[in-house]
């Protein structure tokens, strides 16, 4: 399985977990440190089909893909890039 970069690429309004712009973690197998459940949970089927080797037409011309947290009233945007 690949490790797979996430990154926060924006944010507005007020994170209640604190996330900004820049706030990254590499996941593999293991649910990452300091990353807010809600988030994860929104990104973890998308996660795990990129770390299987998995693509998607809708993906940025580099592959990566930006999903939104499930909190419409603060959007945060997480951009999930396979790495080696």
């Amino acid at each position: 399985m690949k490790k797979v970069k996430v990154t926060v690429v924006s944010q507005q309004g007020h994170c209640a977990h604190g996330h900004a712009v820049g706030h990254e973690w590499i996941c593999d197998a293991l649910t990452p440190a300091g990353m807010c459940a809600s988030a994860y949970n929104a990104i973890y089927p998308t996660l795990r089909a990129l770390a299987a080797g998995g693509t998607f037409p809708w993906a940025n011309e580099d592959g990566s893909l930006d999903l939104a947290c499930p909190d419409h009233a603060n959007p945060l945007v997480l951009r999930l890039v396979p790495v080696e």
